[in-house]
């Protein structure tokens, strides 16, 4: 088995006894979210923005890798809401027929980072200098099952360094995991989203801004079968609303059409 496929299995037992857990937890007041692992602290904020316009309503938020999400989904978790870093697993979900088509909208835009460590010397022009010798590890998302991991390569194989590059991977199972690698000194450079790497200033910096191969726009959509439909619809209209839209403002999220 790869390194790729018991990454992914690990991270859906993880993701099965999650949702087990919501299962057995849920009540009919409560609305569970799942979301990309990198709107982490920017979904709590907006959960909890909606809670108070909300009352009687909680919100209970999912969050881990975009497709290990999809297929928690697909194999019959308990959801009400998807949120996806990108299109490519909220089209998954779509041809898994587990989310309303009619209720697919963008809500945000982000952009691919490198990152190094705080104290680190390296200090890169291009994505090219990650092929010199001097660098040995270099964190980024499983492309299976991570949406930054997509992106990494997109942007490395347009680059003409990809081979190189991934000779000298530490795959992480979310974009999160990829920025504790770089902020406990584990790699000496890895890819996250802008978004993250604003979060822990002191541990790490940006080296780089990374150009994609396609814009990076995150979809919301309600899942199909949610017992909760009408609080699902309004939770996608929140995100949607001015208002969720500033406290995404507030981590860093920009409006999806502002996606370069």
């Amino acid at each position: 088995m790869t390194l790729s496929r018991r990454l992914l299995k690990r991270a859906l037992l993880i993701a099965s006894a999650i949702s087990v857990a919501f299962s057995a937890n849920a009540r009919a007041d409560e609305l569970i979210v799942s979301a990309a692992a990198s709107l982490t602290n920017a979904f709590k904020a907006v959960s909890e923005a909606f809670e108070q316009q909300h009352a009687g309503t909680k919100v209970l938020l999912n969050f881990g890798a975009s497709d290990v999400l999809m297929q928690q989904i697909a194999k019959g978790a308990p959801a009400d809401v998807f949120a996806s870093a990108d299109q490519k697993a909220m089209d998954k979900a779509a041809a898994e027929k587990v989310i309303v088509p009619a209720t697919r909208k963008n809500f945000a835009a982000n952009s691919l980072v490198l990152i190094v460590p705080a104290d680190s010397r390296f200090a890169p022009a291009g994505v090219n200098e990650l092929t010199s010798s001097n660098v040995k590890r270099v964190a980024y998302g499983d492309p299976a099952s991570v949406p930054v991991g997509r992106y990494t390569q997109g942007a490395l194989q347009a680059a003409g360094v990809w081979d190189a590059v991934s000779a000298k991977a530490v795959l992480a199972a979310n974009v999160r995991q990829s920025l504790d690698y770089v902020s406990r000194g584990e790699v000496d450079a890895g890819f996250v989203f802008g978004t993250d790497a604003a979060i822990i200033p002191g541990k790490v910096k940006v080296a780089l801004t990374v150009p994609t191969q396609t814009p990076i726009t995150y979809p919301i959509a309600q899942v199909e079968g949610s017992r909760h439909a009408a609080n699902a619809q309004a939770f996608v209209n929140f995100v949607l609303s001015p208002a969720g839209q500033a406290v995404l403002a507030k981590y860093g999220f920009k409006p999806a059409h502002q996606a370069r």
